[in-house]
């Protein structure tokens, strides 16, 4: 089996023991590292190339904001799970601009921090998703959010699927409203990733709304 690899990022020794704890109880997913503050977090993830970071976003040294746009310059694939204690709104869009697949409260339940890795460690946000793909279409119309040309074409399936991941489909939806199989939609997304070189749907549907792949009067 293979595990998905996890670098957990906290100022908390406490909480981050926690984690390791409770991650160790499932099969699937295994820790890597424990980094206890945002430079940490980016020196351990060039060093150990993790699937999925946990990371807090109030930090020292340096936050984990910050610490996610250096992890996913040099990572582009590698998922990025935000926890914060504080203000959930402020915060989101800051996460989703340093290219977060997902971003929970830390007073989630543990089954919802194991879902929400296995989410994002698979391509699926952790986010409300009508409210944050309508973030997205503004996110999409600034001039702020870098990204590196694609070097090859998408289908007009792939589109199609990334189509509806904006409008806020699981995998299962969008293989009922395409007649394939949910295997298959995991395929186009992995296809998706690998083209535009991301880590998460969050990202491929901003990158594709930025190019116009998507109108944005699809996400109204």
């Amino acid at each position: 089996m293979n595990k998905t690899r996890i670098l957990v990022a906290d100022d908390h020794p406490m909480f981050r023991d926690g984690i390791k704890k409770l991650i160790e109880t499932e099969e699937d997913l295994e820790v890597i590292g424990q980094a206890s503050d945002g430079e940490e977090a980016v020196r351990l993830a060039a060093e150990l190339h993790p699937d999925v970071v946990i990371m807090d976003i109030v930090m020292p040294k340096l936050n984990g904001i910050e610490a996610a746009k250096q992890i996913k310059a040099k990572l582009p694939t590698t998922a990025l799970l935000m926890l914060s204690a504080y203000d959930y709104e402020s915060y989101l869009l800051q996460a989703l601009r340093a290219g977060a697949a997902g971003f929970l409260s830390k007073n989630a339940h543990g089954s919802d921090l194991i879902s929400a890795v296995r989410a994002v460690g698979s391509g699926e946000p952790v986010l409300d998703q009508r409210a944050t793909y309508k973030m997205l279409s503004r996110l999409a119309s600034s001039n702020d959010t870098p990204f590196k040309a694609t070097t090859e074409e998408l289908h007009d399936r792939e589109i199609e699927v990334l189509k509806l991941a904006a409008q806020g489909m699981k995998n299962r939806d969008i293989a009922q409203e395409l007649f394939i199989s949910e295997r298959t939609v995991q395929t186009h997304f992995m296809n998706i990733f690998r083209k535009l070189d991301v880590g998460s749907r969050t990202e491929a549907v901003l990158k594709a709304l930025k190019e116009r792949w998507i109108p944005l009067d699809d996400l109204s």
